[in-house]
């Protein structure tokens, strides 16, 4: 690629403008900035893997109106329509079965916002929103050269960095449950759910002991980070992964000796008596209030209260705007209205009163209505979809490792997927760039060549 000769010269001006200016100890900065500039132009995959890594980290930056990730995002996207005017990329990646869904589900959330109950929120909201979907316009142009084994490797890393990190700090714990760098134990216990099916993959398929060691070793430090935040939700949601993965490798069953049966038992007389003694108390308390709503017995877990009532009242905004909802971003208005927000505020204080449903399904059926509703869940069903039929291409073409490898994708998406059901992130990240790397993986499994057989 031939990096354009105005860009540089534009940054040359820059930095002769610095050094002419009262902060000349600006200008390597516009150095840097041409180098990096330079390097996301000739691999604006990198660029993709950079904001992947940095989103567990990007508490770091709460206090900024730019983050990291949305700096990268940012200077990724502006690269990309320059690469697109001058032809350098194809419009033809851009193709994805998702837009069918997609342009409806914006359609009518412009709609929606346009009745909306308050316009300032419903903007902040669309603000929000728009970052994910320039990352899933940006997964779909640099996709397909994305290296899948290093996308693993980062969030695994990443994650786990930051389980290791609230683990052994209270600085990164929210009244004694790990946050992370995020301030909030749900959404650290989705990022875990979503990174252990690749960290489990990497496992499997490294190619030495010390390597399977190094990932074994962020897999435990994932395990013990879920256990930290006490979220039973998280808990259902990797329990449920973890079982699609064991479906999967069902047929390696035969090729278990009674030796290897052994080790396996003994490893499970050590790590269960040793996972029960680590487990905090209040997970345990926690864990058991699931039991008492299974026997029907009345529960006095004032946080499955909160859940009822979101429920309760995200079902009447239903019943009175069935088609375009009140406007995104208003479910808490409607919250703070009713009896509930004052029985389960925690803090007392009038801010507390605005919460969330606390589940993306709900809050998007309520505020943008049931047709946005069925739009939004049409996009996640069909990514699914997408990734079953990656792997029955790569099935079909008798490659293995990247049908495993799709198992896996389709386990963290999974993981996604369920997790909205106790989270309102309708704009996270991970969801928009994974929504789009489903249309990008089917397309290459499918234009993969057929391996001839031999007679």
């Amino acid at each position: 690629m031939i990096f354009p000769l105005s860009i540089v010269s534009l940054l040359g001006l820059v930095c002769l403008g610095l050094l002419a200016s009262p902060y000349p100890y600006l200008a390597p900065g516009a150095v840097l900035g041409l180098v990096g500039v330079a390097v996301l132009y000739r691999k604006p995959t990198w660029g993709l893997l950079g904001i992947v890594a940095i989103l567990p980290f990007e508490g770091l930056f709460k206090d900024n109106a730019l983050s990291g990730s949305k700096f990268l995002g940012a200077s990724l996207a502006l690269i990309l329509m320059l690469q697109l005017a001058i032809r350098q990329l194809s419009p033809e990646r851009l193709h994805s079965n998702i837009w069918r869904f997609l342009v409806g589900f914006m359609a009518l959330y412009l709609l929606s916002l346009l009745n909306t109950d308050n316009m300032g929120i419903s903007l902040g909201h669309l603000r929000e929103l728009s970052v994910g979907l320039i990352l899933f316009v940006i997964t779909l142009l640099v996709g397909r050269e994305l290296n899948l084994d290093m996308f693993a490797r980062l969030v695994t890393l990443s994650v786990s960095v930051t389980c290791a990190m609230a683990m052994f700090s209270a600085k990164y714990q929210d009244a004694g449950r790990a946050s992370g760098l995020l301030k909030d134990p749900n959404n650290f216990a989705l990022m875990i759910a979503f990174a252990v099916p690749m960290a489990l993959w990497l496992v499997i398929r490294s190619p030495n002991l010390l390597h399977r060691l190094a990932w074994g070793v962020c897999t435990l430090l994932l395990l013990g980070g879920m256990t930290k935040t006490e979220s039973r939700s998280g808990l259902v949601v990797l329990f449920l992964s973890l079982l699609i993965g064991a479906w999967h490798y069902r047929a390696q069953l035969p090729r278990i000796r009674p030796r290897h049966l052994g080790f396996a038992m003994l490893g499970l007389a050590i790590v269960i008596p040793l996972g029960l003694y680590a487990m905090p108390a209040g997970y345990v308390a926690r864990i058991q209030s699931l039991s008492i709503l299974s026997s029907g017995a009345k529960s006095q877990d004032p946080s499955l209260g909160r859940r009822a009532s979101y429920i309760v009242v995200g079902s009447a905004m239903i019943a009175e705007n069935p088609l375009l909802g009140t406007g995104p971003g208003t479910f808490p208005l409607h919250y703070a209205t009713t009896g509930y927000a004052k029985a389960f505020s925690i803090k007392g204080e009038t801010e507390d009163l605005y919460r969330r449903a606390h589940n993306t399904y709900l809050e998007i059926f309520s505020e943008l209505g049931i047709p946005a509703g069925l739009m939004f869940v049409g996009m996640l069903a069909l990514g699914l979809y997408n990734l079953i039929r990656a792997r029955r291409a790569w099935l079909l073409r008798q490659d293995g490792q990247q049908a495993d490898l799709m198992t896996h994708l389709s386990m963290s998406f999974l993981s996604l997927t369920l997790f909205l059901m106790f989270l309102s992130a309708p704009n996270h990240k991970y969801l928009w760039i994974m929504l789009a790397m489903t249309c990008v993986l089917r397309t290459k499994a499918e234009e993969a060549p057929l391996k001839e057989v031999k007679a």
